[in-house]
């Protein structure tokens, strides 16, 4: 058979079709394996940036930031992450905002004192000058010459400029060579049927607590002067009542 085969020719293409499937197949073999060298070299190529982005987020420090300076530093940046510059930029920067608090403090306690002893001690001239004008509204003589209590203001040195009474009273403290503390101050009040002045001088003597009144007087034009408190005239009367003789006011013999 195969002598015939031979004979007839048929043998020899049969072997020249499976020289060209051989070679067919060891060409996609190869083609394939090429292939997939290219997906694999793909594939690599596409984790290197993953790899670099798991890099730079374990480690935001590496990243770029703004040098810290006294006047951008907010914190954030760790003392140790920090250059010798600025670790004294951020150590300038405290002790300015230090220095700033303490400043505070002290003014603050500057303030809260001057207050209270201007206006809500009990020594202050605000709440000598509140007794002054509430002894006025309640004494008869001074409410004859100015008129109904509710409707009497007081301010400080008269003005045409309304706006201008709401200014601080006229008012000295001094010291003697005694040690005592005089206050002396000075008022307008009116009324609805005149104005006028008041003066009263204290006295807080050398080891004492509390101010005793030297004199206290209102003064309205064209009246007699009404006093409220007179230490020199209770003392020369005390004087006159113990000797039987007269008493001096204001240099002039009296009795």
């Amino acid at each position: 058979m195969l002598k015939l085969y031979a004979a007839s020719g048929l043998l020899r293409p049969t072997t020249a079709t499976a020289t060209a499937t051989f070679t067919a197949t060891t060409a996609l073999a190869t083609t394939t394996n090429e292939a997939r060298t290219t997906i694999s070299l793909a594939l690599s190529t596409r984790k290197v940036p993953a790899a670099r982005r798991h890099y730079a987020t374990s480690n935001p420090e590496s990243s770029k930031r703004r040098a810290v300076t006294p006047f951008n530093d907010d914190g954030h940046v760790a003392w140790s992450n920090l250059s010798a510059a600025e670790k004294t930029a951020r150590a300038t920067q405290q002790t300015f905002n230090f220095g700033m608090v303490i400043v505070g403090l002290v003014l603050t306690g500057g303030v809260s004192y001057f207050l209270y002893q201007e206006v809500f001690s009990p020594d202050s001239k605000t709440a000598y000058f509140n007794r002054a004008v509430d002894r006025i509204k309640k004494d008869p003589r001074c409410l004859e010459l100015l008129g109904d209590a509710k409707k009497i203001t007081a301010f400080g040195e008269e003005t045409h400029n309304k706006w201008r009474r709401a200014r601080p009273i006229a008012s000295t403290l001094t010291t003697d060579s005694r040690g005592n503390e005089h206050l002396m101050m000075h008022f307008n009040v009116q009324g609805p049927k005149a104005t006028g002045q008041v003066a009263l001088h204290l006295v807080k003597r050398a080891g004492h607590k509390e101010y005793e009144y030297r004199y206290f007087f209102l003064d309205v034009k064209g009246q007699h002067r009404i006093y409220l408190e007179n230490a020199d005239a209770a003392a020369a009367a005390s004087s006159k009542g113990k000797d039987g003789k007269g008493f001096k006011l204001f240099g002039i013999q009296i009795g």
